[in-house]
């Protein structure tokens, strides 16, 4: 998932936090800003895998404040990570992450089915039934029809573009259908793969067995949308709701409103809480400006969950404390070069070696604020992960200036050669690690000028091969999260070939390796979770040998917590942010 997507970090999940730690008093966190009651500040790490302040107090609003809009808010082409959290308010699946802490939140249980599915001997086959009472905002209930048109928008890339393609690929991996809008057939559901033979009925045909299958239709991908209410590309302005909250106001930019959704039957929906009575977004264009709004207690959480800023670190470490956490993200930090910028494999090598990882992770925070540098391209938590392969002695945290200058010779550019970094405009972090690389490229006599551009408009900038080229990006900042938990999840979309999208796209390097595809084809295929952490290990040293990523970090966040939330803990499901459809507050 990209840039922040949903990661499925596995971390030890704690026990539930005691009463006795709510008592904590208020003195050493940020207040409500408006003079209401207020929650226990509850101690620092007090939700990393465990609950603070655990409540079912109903009322109040939940506040939300960010320094980054969504790519998209419509759930077939969403791909943030918080998006994906988000959505849990206005969108529900067949199947979903448990509400839960740490790594028992990457469970699958039932939500709009009555289980988690039947599913055939030779894993082809996989048959739900809906259950009563789930219905769409304005009463009507929800069908299985509804869940397969709105799978079938994912095939409209050239107008529902920039989400994960994973079951486009699964159900229709010779391209045969060509999406809703330009469906034939009477009822626009002329996808073969999914058979609907009764409103409560849903049967999925895979042409071939994937271990991964039950994973994707827990992606926001997978929710239904109803045929009368889709407004296709406009559809983000304003989902229809399944879930328990509904859109009554959005502008880009800068803000949102959910309230209540009263057709949100409680007792179909055992996962989300649907504790505030409104849920609000503030978007602002200054992160620091952000993160003093967090302190002051204007605010209860940062939307994006990137991490309180360097300017404020310090203080929110020293003064406030008890209102910080400090999780593991399960993402990676990265660079990635695209080929058709920078075709020649030594001159990749080269910025790699030439790279000083100690000043990178320095840049992005240090190792509490940044986390540990990072030497391949596979999540420790992911079966097949080996965190001390390091191919490029990046571990040593320091350049290695001779190798990097050894392969500009081999490059035919021994003096260096002039590229440019593409990193979004409003995260500093990623503008400081832009700089810190900028510098050690210069030493080498490689001149990388740098590029901000609006993170925002990320699917058609660096999204788009064309205009990645066009533009000379020879260097992308960015950073992953797993969509699910194994090596599909994570590597798939960033290095199969058969994933590379002309908008959207999340393969930026356009690595096309076969022998990479043709492993991805024995690992989704293979029931043992080993057996394919071995596949994917070959894989991550393919991905390596490619010289087209230089991994940063494993990604560490120090995330806010106001003293009003009640009902916090991180979810490994959800790349180690709060579970927001579990969040409260105190009036």
């Amino acid at each position: 998932m990209t840039l922040n997507s949903p990661q499925r970090r596995r971390i030890a999940a704690g026990a539930l936090l005691a009463s006795a730690t709510m008592l904590v008093t208020t003195a050493c966190g940020g207040g409500s800003g408006s003079g209401e009651d207020k929650s226990s500040a509850a101690g620092f790490n007090a939700a990393v895998n465990k609950v603070a302040n655990a409540s079912d107090k109903k009322g109040g609003e939940l506040k939300f404040i960010g320094s980054q809009e969504a790519d998209s808010w419509d759930p077939q082409r969403g791909y943030y990570g918080f998006m994906w959290d988000f959505a849990r308010y206005y969108t529900r699946q067949l199947v979903t992450f448990k509400a839960a802490p740490g790594a028992e939140s990457t469970e699958l249980v039932p939500d709009l089915a009555t289980d988690a599915g039947q599913i055939s001997p030779d894993g082809l086959t996989y048959t739900f039934k809906l259950k009563d009472g789930v219905a769409w905002e304005d009463g009507k209930p929800i069908t299985s029809k509804d869940i397969k048109y709105g799978i079938e928008r994912i095939w409209a890339q050239d107008v529902i573009s920039g989400g994960p393609i994973y079951l486009q690929q699964v159900l229709d991996p010779k391209g045969e259908y060509k999406g809703p809008y330009k469906d034939t057939t009477p009822d626009k559901l002329g996808l073969k793969a999914i058979e609907t033979p009764d409103d409560k009925t849903i049967i999925f045909k895979l042409p071939v067995a994937n271990s991964d299958f039950l994973q994707m239709l827990a992606m926001p991908a997978a929710s239904p949308v109803r045929q009368d209410m889709d407004t296709k590309a406009k559809y983000g302005l304003k989902p229809f709701s399944s879930g328990p909250y509904k859109w009554e106001s959005y502008t880009p930019n800068k803000s949102i409103k959910l309230v209540r959704n009263d057709k949100w039957d409680a007792k179909s929906d055992t996962v989300r809480k649907a504790l505030p009575d409104t849920i609000s977004v503030t978007f602002t264009t200054n992160p620091d400006d952000m993160d003093n709004r967090l302190i002051e207690g204007e605010y209860d959480v940062d939307l994006n969950a990137t991490g309180i800023g360097q300017a404020a670190r310090a203080k929110v470490l020293q003064q406030h404390k008890d209102n910080a956490d400090n999780p593991q993200t399960g993402f990676i930090r990265y660079a990635v070069f695209p080929q058709t910028v920078v075709p020649n494999i030594e001159c990749r090598k080269a910025m790699i070696y030439a790279a000083d990882s100690k000043s990178l992770q320095t840049a992005r925070g240090g190792p509490q604020a940044g986390g540990d540098i990072a030497a391949n391209m596979l999540p420790p938590a992911i079966k097949g992960a080996d965190p001390k392969a390091d191919p490029y002695g990046k571990l040593a945290g320091k350049a290695d200036v001779a190798k990097a200058k050894e392969a500009l010779a081999k490059c035919g550019k021994p003096n260096g050669f002039k590229t440019t970094i593409a990193v979004r405009n409003n995260k500093p972090i990623e503008i400081a690690t832009a700089e810190s690389l900028q510098q050690s490229l210069k030493a080498v006599g490689i001149d990388a000028q740098i590029d901000q551009f609006d993170g925002a408009q990320t699917s058609g900038i660096i999204g788009s091969p064309k205009v990645v080229k066009d533009k000379g990006y020879g260097i992308i900042i960015m950073g992953w999260g797993a969509d699910f938990p194994s090596g599909q999840g994570f590597l798939q979309p960033l290095v199969d070939s058969r994933f590379i999208l002309q908008s959207g796209n999340n393969n930026f390097s356009e690595l096309n390796d076969p022998a990479i595809n043709g492993l991805f084809d024995q690992a989704l295929q293979e029931t043992d979770p080993e057996k394919a952490g071995e596949l994917y290990k070959q894989i991550n040293t393919k991905v390596s040998e490619a010289a087209v990523y230089l991994p940063f970090t494993h990604e560490k966040n120090i995330i806010w917590r106001s003293s009003r939330l009640t009902n916090v803990y991180t979810a490994d499901a959800y790349n180690g942010r709060y579970d927001y459809a579990s969040l409260g507050v105190v009036k």
